[in-house]
């Protein structure tokens, strides 16, 4: 189960104190990594030094909005400070266009993060509870296409996070052609359990530590 977990800090209020606590509960329970945002990553990378815990961090987030080139400079900037692996917001507003010139800016907007990560494990945050079925179904192919390793449902930061449906719905699309990341509102173990038995391999969370002790918590991440 702990290797299944990226235990997630995204507040912006989060202090150095807590950065400290989330990388040291990493360590304890030997998570995947930390998802945190950027101008924590070298803090972190120096925290979690030997310890096999990676660190993630998060591009465009949490919006999606920002420009391909300051996604691209902030992936660069990430990976030279260390980072492992990078949760990117698509383009939603792009996405919902629906026309060739629109989808051609999603994908490439993708794919200037998996080049600028130079080989480095990439995650396309969807903001699924603002899409269509469809909307995801174009959302999966489009991040496949670019090169992306995992499409992930949620920022956490709008209005809703994974929900069964959704996730079985990305499953469906990717198929062997991808993983797949839910995030937002896993709190418990039988949450993680029930994502982890339909095929999800990755879990966003700040629950982490509730999870792996069995118990449940009523908000955060």
């Amino acid at each position: 189960m702990n290797q299944y977990i990226d235990h997630t800090l995204l507040k912006p209020e989060a202090t150095r104190e807590q950065i400290e606590k989330l990388c040291e509960e990493a360590k304890k329970y030997n998570f995947k990594s930390v998802c945190l945002n950027p101008s924590w990553v070298s803090y972190a990378k120096e925290l979690l030094k030997d310890s096999g815990v990676l660190v993630c961090t998060v591009i465009g987030f949490p919006l999606g909005a920002t420009s391909t080139q300051s996604k691209a400079l902030e992936t660069e900037v990430a990976l030279k400070d260390g980072a492992d692996e990078f949760d990117m917001v698509i383009n939603i507003g792009a996405l919902k266009e629906n026309a060739e010139q629109a989808n051609t800016l999603v994908q490439s907007d993708i794919r200037a993060v998996v080049d600028a990560a130079n080989g480095k494990t990439v995650k396309v945050i969807f903001e699924t509870c603002l899409l269509s079925n469809e909307e995801i179904q174009r959302a999966c192919e489009l991040s496949i296409k670019a090169g992306a390793h995992f499409v992930k449902t949620s920022t956490g930061f709008s209005t809703a996070g994974a929900n069964l449906e959704v996730v079985k719905l990305m499953l469906d699309t990717v198929g062997s052609r991808a993983l797949v990341k839910a995030s937002g509102g896993v709190r418990s173990l039988e949450d993680a359990k029930i994502y982890i038995d339909m095929g999800v391999k990755r879990l966003g969370t700040s629950s982490g530590v509730a999870i792996m002790e069995g118990q449940e918590t009523k908000g955060g991440y």
